[in-house]
């Protein structure tokens, strides 16, 4: 018999939930291929499901090609191009990198394709509303002050709450 696991319930709530929110993820003007979705999701353990779905990668030509990139809330949901309005990395608390509230697990690109799953109880739906997810040309470093040294804005999505 299996016991009933937390991972069980993500992995239900993902092939069949209704995301509370989500940010549509656009490219620059150095990369208009780069698209795709974040999908924030309501738990009964509190905090969040992300899911990430990122299309267009810049290792997209490179055949057999992996690579990291950074990823973030960020503060300002303004994605107007070049996306420099988007503010610091969210953080409900003053915390250094990579403390904030918004820093979240990198997208391993698989030329040009990331899909990431994760859980998040350092932030709720509602205070994410508003915000923006960014997409960084290089990886996060994880200590570089004050946001990890992930380069370049290179996509960016306003998160909006899903329509009921």
């Amino acid at each position: 018999m299996t016991e009933f696991t937390p991972a069980m319930l993500f992995g239900e709530t993902l092939r069949r939930g209704a995301p509370e929110a989500a940010a549509w993820i656009k490219g620059n003007e150095d990369y208009p291929q780069l698209s795709g979705t974040v999908r924030f999701f309501e738990t009964p353990y509190g905090g969040c499901l992300v899911e990430a779905e990122i299309f267009g990668l810049p290792n997209i030509a490179t055949v057999g090609s992996s690579n990291f990139y950074g990823m973030h809330i960020h503060e300002n949901g303004d994605c107007t191009q070049p996306f420099d309005r988007t503010g610091s990395h969210y953080a409900k608390e003053p915390a250094p990198h990579p403390l904030h509230t918004g820093d979240m697990p990198p997208l391993m690109g698989n030329q040009g394709y990331a899909w990431l799953a994760f859980y998040d109880k350092r932030f709720l739906i509602s205070d994410i509303i508003g915000r923006s997810v960014v997409i960084h040309a290089m990886a996060d470093d994880f200590m570089t002050q004050p946001a990890g040294n992930s380069g370049a804005k290179i996509g960016c999505g306003v998160i909006r709450a899903a329509n009921p």
